[in-house]
């Protein structure tokens, strides 16, 4: 099997130590991390044969796992400003995406992913629209992300009630593509149940919904929760209780359910989500631009419950950019719980480990470990807006999650093949996919109805 030894400035593993290691070495074999070697232990490999990647001005970090996207709303960007989330969805999301055709949905998705990969992010949790989800796997499996897909499934839509589908069809579709996609591409795709939100959802669907997860290894439940308060103003109305209440009610709080967003809970809900094992996926961005709210992540992380990072769809924080997200989440914390709330290696860790956590894959990737899989970025830390980073765990923390963003990505590579090499795609060219993303949104914006 071919081997690879990249040569680096320093290493953030994220291991159970959390070892920042200087000068050091990760000897890769095919799509697996082999070896992490300290400076010393390089001296032992001075008779390697195989491929050496010598970047000694580099860090490297495990790849960011973002756990909340839609690829399917990347075209929209821009589009959907300055609107609360039923307005948002109403007005615009709605019916943009009930515009969509095969191609625009794979176009909007190569957008999506060609913004996340030169950004350092090498897994994702993706939601899908109603309508064409294989496009979005298309785009995923011919650009070497590494992903969890599922089609949004809606039975109710009163808000646009020409997008959603009969409980039957929306389960069957689901089921028939988890056969088809789950543990797909190599191992990298891998298939999440994703009904949208309580409001656009039958408890029929919700329960068997879930019930699918269990005919399949690994499989995730996928939703939206108390994201907005006339959203959970609707929600108590017609379930005479609170959101992740009626989840557990109905029997789909559980180890392996991910509910993004999760603002606007009662203290019992929080005590839910600790005593059930669900995950939280926050995202700071889209809760701040959409106003939201902000969640009580702080107190999540005190009483054990997982929580990771996403920057939800592009109509609703503009950048797919996990140095944003990580960022923003530390920083929202601080006026109310003080400047020790969140600090820069525990947002550092949400955005690896803690989405390798959610995904239920940290055991396979959210550090740079042996036995891992080789899912990495190089970052060029010593740029003019951060110069003066010295060599210590603290002060590399500080860079990535305070100062650092996309343009400090110099590399990405994710089951051991390069997807951004030396600053360029390796998988898609940029470019033209930005050119096809224009033309599409327009053929798009005059299908709208």
């Amino acid at each position: 099997m071919n081997q690879t030894l990249i040569k680096v400035r320093a290493i953030v593993t994220m291991d159970s130590d959390r070892r920042f290691l200087e000068n050091g070495g990760i000897l890769l074999s095919g799509n697996t991390i082999e070896r992490v070697l300290t400076g010393n232990e390089m001296k032992e490999l001075n008779g390697f044969q195989g491929e050496v990647i010598d970047v000694p001005k580099l860090v490297a970090i495990p790849g960011f796992v973002q756990t909340h996207i839609h690829l399917c709303q990347t075209i929209f960007r821009g589009l959907a400003d300055d609107l609360e989330l039923l307005d948002w969805l109403k007005l615009r999301i709605f019916p943009y995406e009930a515009a969509h055709n095969e191609q625009s949905m794979y176009i909007s998705s190569r957008l999506g992913i060609a913004e996340l990969i030169r950004a350092g992010t090498t897994t994702i949790m993706d939601m899908g629209s109603v309508n064409h989800e294989d496009q979005v796997v298309r785009a995923i499996d011919e650009s070497g992300l590494r992903a969890f897909v599922g089609k949004a499934m809606m039975d109710e839509n009163d808000i646009y009630p020409s997008l959603k589908e009969s409980t039957k069809v929306s389960l069957s579709s689901a089921l028939k593509q988890a056969e088809q996609w789950h543990n797909t591409c190599d191992g990298r795709v891998l298939y999440a149940v994703a009904p949208r939100f309580v409001l656009s959802c039958t408890e029929t669907l919700l329960r068997e919904a879930y019930e699918m997860t269990k005919g399949f290894p690994g499989m995730l439940f996928h939703s939206h929760a108390a994201e907005n308060r006339h959203e959970l103003e609707a929600v108590r109305r017609n379930c005479k209780m609170d959101n992740v209440e009626y989840f557990d009610r109905i029997g789909v709080l559980q180890s392996n359910t991910c509910l993004a967003h999760c603002i606007w809970l009662s203290d019992n809900e929080v005590n839910l989500l600790r005593q059930r094992e669900a995950k939280v996926l926050h995202c700071p961005s889209a809760n701040m631009k959409l106003g939201s709210g902000i969640a009580r992540v702080p107190e999540f992380l005190s009483k054990g419950v997982t929580v990771s990072l996403g920057a939800d769809g592009a109509p609703c924080n503009n950048r797919l950019d996990m140095f944003e997200e990580m960022r923003l989440a530390a920083l929202i914390q601080k006026p109310l719980h003080g400047p020790r709330a969140t600090n820069a290696q525990t947002m550092f860790e949400m955005a690896t480990l803690g989405g390798a956590k959610t995904l239920g894959l940290e055991r396979e990737i959210g550090s740079i470990e042996a036995g891992k899989k080789a899912d990495l970025v190089l970052l060029d830390v010593a740029r003019v807006w951060n110069p003066s980073v010295d060599s210590t765990a603290d002060s590399v923390y500080s860079s990535i999650v305070y100062s650092c963003s996309p343009e400090n990505v110099r590399s990405v590579l994710v089951n051991g093949k390069w997807l951004y090499k030396d600053g360029v795609h390796t998988t898609l060219d940029e470019e033209q996919v930005v050119c096809a993303a224009q033309k599409e949104l327009r053929r798009l914006l005059d299908r709208v109805e």
